[in-house]
């Protein structure tokens, strides 16, 4: 059944509406109540909400006492619920495109720890260890998807192989220190190779080089994916992209899926919150789902600044004589 819009409006007590919020100059973050720790609620209020008054402390800690007592009665009710998605392998129409992501370097790079596939992902039912997604982006999607996305768009949309068309500032603060900063949250420092000669080619009145280091900065990879242990999927990558289709009433779709059996794999390839705890996430009677991000009792919309992502880069650099 197709899931519309109006049934992932804001709740009564929002302060925007669905339409207006995804041009206005803030953000909307929906916040997933009654899950631990409520510091973080309280935090992320006090220093992003665009009016902190208007969600003064006390209600903000009745508002997720509530919705944690009412896990508590899902926990009894849906208990298993996690264990019965109806996960499936790949849709063949999905083939050509699937060994084309698999062929891309990226794909190679990032799924080589683990046993890892394609499959058709039921979204309600993937386990989340995000507490929040922008609204106001996921609302935006929906609308650059469009209320019935053909199967190469959806599919293009879950696995894109293109880099995110997002603006990147870079200052140089000094000698040393250099800032970059954008409007996508998913920008990061990725690593700091040594260059080879190939790269040294053309730079030859940069003086005698012995060798040239190398700062990458850029985007997380952005393919949807999640991680598989046992009969339960924890979504891993794609939190808004997962909530956009949802939206849209898109109840499965393609998903890389990793497997891993212990604690120590999933420490390599997903969130220290999630390896630090895998029993609350694989073993507990209902961990947080998909699915509770459209339950009016479990969510809250928060009207936000618009935050940037920014990383600064600095080095040290020593100079010592050494015996051998």
């Amino acid at each position: 059944m197709l899931m519309r819009e109006a049934e992932f409006a804001p709740d009564a007590g929002a302060q925007t509406n669905a339409v207006t919020s995804v041009a206005t100059a803030h953000d909307v973050e929906l916040w997933l109540l009654g899950q631990p720790p409520l510091s973080r609620l309280l935090e992320f209020v006090a220093d992003t909400a665009l009016d902190a008054a208007a969600h003064p402390r006390g209600a903000l800690i009745d508002q997720w006492r509530s919705a944690n007592e009412y896990f508590q009665t899902l926990e009894k009710d849906q208990a298993g619920l996690a264990n019965e998605g109806t996960h499936r392998p790949l849709d063949a129409q999905f083939a050509a495109l699937a060994a084309e992501v698999a062929a891309h370097p990226h794909y190679s790079r990032t799924f080589s720890s683990l046993p890892t596939g394609f499959e058709m992902v039921e979204l309600d039912k993937l386990i989340v260890y995000q507490q929040h997604v922008t609204y106001s982006h996921v609302q935006r999607q929906m609308l650059q998807l469009g209320a019935a996305p053909d199967a190469s768009t959806l599919f293009r949309f879950c696995l894109p192989l293109e880099a995110p068309a997002a603006a990147v500032q870079i200052q140089r603060l000094d000698a040393r220190r250099v800032i970059f900063r954008s409007r996508s949250l998913d920008l990061r420092y990725q690593e700091a190779p040594m260059l080879g000669d190939s790269h040294l080619q053309g730079v030859e009145n940069w003086g005698a080089l012995a060798g040239m280091l190398g700062i990458k900065v850029g985007f997380g990879g952005n393919l949807l994916n999640a991680i598989r242990v046992g009969n339960r999927i924890l979504l891993n990558n794609g939190y808004h992209r997962a909530t956009t289709l949802r939206a849209l009433g898109v109840t499965h779709a393609p998903c890389i899926v990793q497997t891993a059996t212990c604690a120590e794999e999933l420490a390599v390839t997903t969130k220290t919150r999630v390896s630090d705890d895998p029993g609350f996430y694989f073993e507990s009677a209902r961990p947080p789902m998909l699915m509770d991000f459209f339950n009016p009792t479990l969510r809250k919309l928060i009207e936000t600044r618009k935050r940037e992502k920014q990383i600064e880069i600095s080095f040290e650099v020593k100079q010592q004589l050494v015996c051998d």
